[in-house]
């Protein structure tokens, strides 16, 4: 009497073995070819946008000095970044970046047990605009950028007694989404 086998037939190990080297490979070599980038490693400038200029923006709201911390802020950012030389100077920059804050929304959203708000939502809107140097085309154009945070004040505070502080906090993360969305083209 014969006995059979009643397993499925195994493919030869070699087979097997090139079968999942190629996947591997396929697998390591999918990211590269899909345009994926890490955040913070690229820029959207063109090469031969070196040096920027950033004017004061233009305050169309009526919060006092809100112009000063924006365009200090993103200055600063884009310092820290070091993509791009500042220049005093827009006649002689590669670009020239320009803002206009149009809205400042600083809207109560929650509020303690004294009736008193302690934490806002803060808007703000500004025109942005990012022209080359030497043609005045836009290369960068936001009609309508919106930045929004909530900020909480502390207990015993008002808004208004500590908007200093909170303005500098909300021009500096403004500054960051800005800048990153001109440079990395998010």
């Amino acid at each position: 009497m014969t006995r059979t086998n009643d397993r499925p037939e195994r493919p030869a190990q070699g087979a097997s073995a090139l079968a999942a080297a190629a996947l591997a490979l396929a697998l390591a070599a999918a990211p590269a070819g899909c345009g994926y980038r890490l955040r913070g490693t690229g820029s959207s400038l063109p090469p031969h946008i070196r040096t920027m200029s950033v004017p004061m923006f233009k305050n169309a709201t009526t919060r006092f000095e809100l112009d000063v911390k924006l365009t200090r802020a993103v200055i600063n950012e884009l310092v820290s970044r070091g993509k791009v030389a500042l220049s005093p100077d827009p006649d002689s920059a590669d670009a020239v970046l320009e803002g206009e804050i149009t809205s400042f929304l600083a809207n109560p959203i929650g509020f303690g047990d004294s009736n008193q708000a302690d934490k806002y939502n803060i808007t703000v809107t500004a025109r942005i605009t990012l022209k080359d140097g030497s043609s005045a085309k836009p290369l960068f154009s936001n009609p309508s950028f919106v930045y929004q945070q909530e900020y909480d004040v502390p207990t015993g505070s008002s808004f208004e007694s500590v908007q200093t502080e909170a303005l500098d906090k909300i021009a500096e993360r403004f500054a960051r989404s800005l800048v990153v969305s001109i440079l990395e083209g998010f």
